[in-house]
């Protein structure tokens, strides 16, 4: 009989089976990089890591209220910034997400967000006009087809009391806005027109729920506002107000974190 001689692998085949299980593993993680929340008006872990965020990468938070939700809920809570979510919600909102806890997803978010949900009149605030059309913009770190409810608290609202349902009025939806910028940066963001209730003045909450429709994924933004006459201005953080800004950085198209930092699929 014959002997059949092996031929040694090529280094391309062997490089095209290392490439091909590579690829196998980034398909299965993809699931699992959706994240989001409002940039403008920004939220308030959005606000605090733009506040809290130096030149050499560390935190140093000079607003009070975000300094305070930082040594209660951890670094992690602003270093992932776009990961408020519940991925069980399912579009679930009244009766799911318990009063008190909006801002952090119900406390079911794979990050300790608990520090925002703090009940308290001095976060970083986006001054506003009342009855003025404004262009949100809403994060999309991973994008993924979808809808954004649109909440504003009622008249009477106080920042100082815990966050209710029923503090909330349903202002707007919108589905599979336009997205403008990088996928996966601190930039890249989902937009659309809202015209702001008119006839309002003094604080008050946006709360956007991005219901996504692939998952029973959800994300939770609380943004801080006022009505007052404003164009967009954020005060309260560093910047603004006088306090020095920080060195920029350019942007990330994904972030440096130890893969523990990342949230799992459940």
């Amino acid at each position: 009989m014959a002997r059949i001689k092996k031929r040694p692998l090529s280094l391309l085949a062997v490089l095209a089976t290392l490439l091909g299980g590579v690829g196998l593993v980034l398909l299965g993680q993809g699931s699992a990089q959706a994240h989001g929340v409002t940039m403008m008006p920004g939220s308030r872990t959005y606000l605090c890591y733009l506040d809290a965020r130096t030149s050499t990468g560390a935190l140093d938070p000079t607003n009070p209220a975000c300094e305070a939700a930082l040594a209660e809920s951890g670094a992690s809570s602003l270093y992932n910034w776009f990961a408020v979510l519940d991925s069980q919600a399912g579009g679930r909102g009244p009766g799911y997400v318990p009063d008190g806890t909006l801002c952090s997803a119900g406390d079911r978010s794979p990050y300790d967000f608990r520090g925002y949900n703090a009940a308290r009149g001095d976060w970083p605030r986006t001054h506003l006009t009342s009855g003025a059309t404004v262009r949100i913009k809403h994060s999309n770190w991973a994008a993924h087809p979808g809808d954004f409810r649109v909440y504003i608290t009622k008249p009477g609202y106080a920042p100082t009391e815990p966050l209710g349902w029923g503090d909330l009025e349903l202002v707007q939806t919108v589905t599979n806005p336009p997205q403008s910028g990088s996928v996966g940066s601190d930039t890249g963001h989902y937009y659309w027109d809202l015209t702001l209730p008119s006839g309002r003045s003094g604080d008050a909450m946006m709360f956007i729920q991005w219901v996504r429709s692939d998952s029973q994924e959800n994300f939770f933004s609380c943004s801080d506002i006022v009505f007052d006459g404003g164009n967009g201005e954020v005060t309260g953080i560093r910047g603004a107000n006088g306090t020095p800004s920080p060195t920029p950085t350019p942007p990330r198209r994904r972030p440096t974190r130890t893969p523990a930092a990342w949230p799992s699929t459940r």
